[in-house]
């Protein structure tokens, strides 16, 4: 006979068990999903933040590039106005030359006249007043040496102006502006200066003496 066949016991179903796996399976997938999220936004947070860094250095180039456009226009600019100042400037100064041209030729057009009536003058008065010849004499020197240095002043006159015209003098008058006036010689200023206080003295005594005049 054969030996009988042994079954083995069924273990009895545990509702607590069963409560108590399934909880911690819930766990570990919570965890496991919490895991994941935090992957997942640092993830995102990268690329955001590398996606920042792109925009911002596109940002600094746009920028870049403008100040390397506005640098050559503020240069170009510049150098427009500097050329427009010294135009202006060029233009003045030849404007003061040609106005120095014309008083000088006019004023010595103006002299030559009245010390021609003077030496006339002064030769009829030589007949009564012996050194009235030296006061002739002196405006003859002056009419020779004034028409012998106005030909030569408006020639430098020109040169210089056109030293202006091609930039290749100073945009001032200096020398011209602030030029002390040319003395005359000085024995001609004596020779005037003594006819003048001869006539002074006589001119005093006539005053004082009336009667001795009129007789």
């Amino acid at each position: 006979m054969s030996a009988p066949v042994t079954r083995p016991k069924s273990m009895p179903f545990s509702a607590d068990l069963a409560f108590r796996s399934f909880a911690r399976l819930a766990v570990r997938v919570t965890a496991a999903l919490r895991g994941a999220k935090k992957m997942f936004g640092k993830n995102d947070l990268v690329d955001n933040l590398s996606r920042n860094l792109d925009r911002t250095r596109g940002k600094r180039d746009a920028l870049a590039s403008d100040v390397t456009t506005l640098t050559g226009q503020i240069a170009e600019i510049e150098a427009r106005l500097s050329e427009e100042k010294n135009r202006r400037e060029r233009d003045r100064v030849l404007g003061d030359i040609e106005a120095i041209k014309k008083r000088i030729k006019q004023t010595a057009s103006a002299v030559a006249p009245v010390i021609g009536e003077l030496c006339e003058a002064t030769e009829m008065a030589a007949a009564v007043v012996p050194e009235a010849r030296e006061l002739n004499s002196f405006l003859l020197s002056v009419a020779t040496e004034v028409d012998t240095l106005i030909d030569p002043l408006l020639r430098e006159l020109d040169r210089r102006a056109d030293a202006v015209r091609v930039g290749h003098a100073a945009l001032d008058l200096p020398c011209l502006a602030n030029e002390a006036p040319t003395e005359l010689p000085r024995d001609k200023n004596d020779r005037l200066l003594r006819f003048l206080s001869r006539n002074k003295e006589v001119g005093k005594e006539t005053a004082e003496n009336p009667r001795s005049t009129a007789a």
